[in-house]
């Protein structure tokens, strides 16, 4: 699992977890696994800022561990008998993303070889502007004025040590759409931090292997990511877990009740979706759009039931992209967007 999902190529996107991550037809001599987690203190919601797919824990271990593998040359050796070849000059390694900041910290640097040194610290110049660029971004929503980076930095780190914060970060809201595509159909477009990304080459996948795993495994994340943050907000008072400043933790980690009511909350307290004034997430049901034939995407409905009730149910909203525009499916057939 190796993003809490912003991408930052030209477009603005996501935060999320992908899997079956596939590799290019080129591999650079410094791949790097990302992971994410937010640097909040005395916050028993902090699972709602980590990563979805890694049971609401930082993604940080698991991109160390998907590092290490990939580096033992008899991993390598049995990836190569099964057609995935990663070059004797190709180091892996792990990285950890804190959304609260937007800081990027690289694991394990003493392990790159020597010979990537220049490759690494290009890298590290261009995690530290990208991370300026979307600290600047978000300061406002988050309500933090500073006259630069260093006083931004310094004021969302306080914020996230800060005990008596309510709003840290505004970790997933507003998640609206899942894109599954070849890069290039989002990388020009402002997609205002609302779309899942993921990576997709339909011409790479003509048995649609890769797309069934992308169907039934970052698509339901981004489901289930995306129904907490809409039944939150519709019905708050049953789905949503209240006022955050009233909580109480039970047993450690079972739950929280607020005030003195004696029943569990669930879902997110106000403060993850609202800022005092106004909703900070508009209630939607996610929309995927994949880049695929329509007889795949079917064949992966025929063979997932479980997807298939999602679809079928309006729990989430299908379109597909072809050269005429976009397609959703519906209980008729596909029907032309607009």
């Amino acid at each position: 699992m190796a993003s809490r999902y912003r991408w930052r190529s030209g477009s603005r996107s996501r935060r999320g977890c992908s899997a079956a991550l596939a590799l290019g037809k080129e591999v650079a001599p410094l791949l790097v696994l990302v992971g994410h987690d937010s640097a909040s203190d005395n916050n028993p919601h902090h699972a709602g800022l980590a990563c979805g797919a890694c049971c609401g824990q930082g993604g940080g271990v698991n991109a160390r561990l998907a590092a290490r593998l990939l580096n033992d040359s008899e991993v390598r050796r049995e990836l190569a008998l099964r057609g995935i070849s990663l070059p004797v000059t190709t180091h892996v390694m792990a990285a950890i993303h804190d959304t609260l900041t937007d800081r990027v910290t690289l694991l394990d640097t003493d392990a790159v070889p020597p010979e990537l040194a220049p490759q690494l610290q290009h890298f590290e110049q261009a995690l530290e502007q990208a991370g300026r660029a979307t600290r600047e971004e978000r300061a406002t929503a988050l309500g933090v004025e500073a006259a630069g980076d260093a006083q931004r930095l310094e004021t969302l780190q306080r914020r996230g040590g800060d005990w008596s914060q309510p709003r840290p970060e505004w970790g997933l809201a507003n998640n609206a759409a899942l894109l599954l595509a070849p890069r290039e159909a989002s990388r020009s477009l402002d997609l205002d931090g609302r779309v899942f990304l993921h990576d997709y080459d339909p011409e790479g996948d003509p048995e649609g292997a890769k797309l069934e795993v992308l169907m039934t495994a970052p698509m339901l994340v981004a489901n289930w990511i995306n129904l907490q943050y809409y039944a939150s907000v519709v019905v708050p008072s049953l789905y949503g877990a209240g006022n955050k400043v009233l909580h109480s933790v039970v047993g450690g980690h079972i739950g929280v009740i607020e005030g003195n009511s004696p029943q569990l909350r669930i879902g997110l307290p106000l403060q993850s979706l609202h800022d005092g004034t106004t909703w900070r997430h508009e209630p939607l049901r996610l929309t995927v759009v994949i880049d695929a034939p329509q007889e795949r995407i079917e064949g992966v409905l025929a063979r997932q039931p479980d997807v298939a009730k999602l679809v079928r149910n309006r729990w989430l909203w299908l379109c597909r992209n072809t050269e005429a525009g976009l397609e959703c499916y519906t209980p008729d057939g596909w029907k032309p967007l607009g």
